[in-house]
């Protein structure tokens, strides 16, 4: 339906003299049309329980535990993220490797202890929490705008990082990866104008859930490719994790949402 969608939104354009590829890096964001305005989507029924429940929580994410790994794009634990963020707390000094080890688990207790927490080991919702909002970096460099009414996303290049603030209060961060050197994820402030939950790239026939469309063929997405935020880039888009996406979407896909892109180049 979606490859549907996207044949006869082309062909209308292509009568109006204009053709918007959506998926496609492109320098500026397309004029809004009865063509291509979709109206909000709301969040779908199906839409797992889980999903449901993290929309009430700032700084959701599922427990993860020891023996856990991210093992494939599809089964991510967020056992590097937890890594990364507790490297970036000062607890933990190993390396960020997707497997939840002896060591990952020593530094969760380490957290745990100097926050108050359960020294469990277990990086349980409570636990996440705490780590999120202690480990969002460049809090000063977060633009003015991101705090303004209503929802706002945004991203930071230079640290690979999104937050979401929602009237003016920080409500999760996630660690994200944008464009390459060729086609870097354009800085300004936007709007999400264009939602497709289970978009296929036009240009490169890749796979998009929970796309976000905010400028141009630029998009919040998940990603089939990403593994680690850190290595490698997009084609312009912002990728996320698959459950990243996913809780995204369940908090906005109904809202007007607000785009900020900044930062330096990573």
């Amino acid at each position: 339906m979606l490859r549907l969608t996207a044949l006869v939104s082309s062909a209308t354009l292509a009568l109006s003299g204009a053709l918007v590829a959506v998926g496609a890096a492109s320098p500026a964001q397309a004029a809004p049309s009865a063509a291509t305005v979709v109206a909000p989507a709301s969040v779908p029924a199906a839409v797992s329980a889980r999903a449901k429940a993290s929309k009430k929580d700032r700084f959701y994410r599922a427990t993860t535990r020891p023996g856990d790994r991210d093992r494939s794009v599809t089964s991510i634990k967020h056992v590097r993220e937890l890594q990364y963020r507790l490297r970036w707390a000062g607890a933990y000094g190993g390396a960020v490797n997707g497997v939840y080890t002896a060591r990952t688990k020593k530094a969760v207790k380490k957290f745990q202890k100097r926050h108050g927490l359960k020294r469990s080991g277990v990086a349980n919702t409570a636990t996440w929490k705490v780590l999120i909002r202690t480990t969002v970096r460049g809090k000063s460099k977060i633009p003015k705008r991101c705090k303004s009414s209503g929802w706002n996303a945004c991203y930071d290049r230079k640290r690979h990082q999104v937050v979401l603030y929602k009237n003016g209060t920080l409500w999760n961060s996630w660690l994200v990866r944008g464009g390459a050197s060729s086609s870097k994820t354009r800085t300004g402030s936007f709007s999400v104008f264009f939602r497709s939950k289970s978009h296929v790239s036009s240009i490169y026939e890749a796979k998009m859930p929970f796309a976000q469309f905010f400028s141009g063929g630029q998009a919040f997405h998940a990603s089939y490719l990403m593994m680690d935020p850190f290595v490698g880039h997009s084609h312009g888009c912002v990728n996320m994790y698959i459950p990243d996406a996913k809780q995204l979407w369940a908090l906005t896909a109904d809202k007007k949402l607000k785009v900020t892109v900044y930062g330096a180049w990573s």
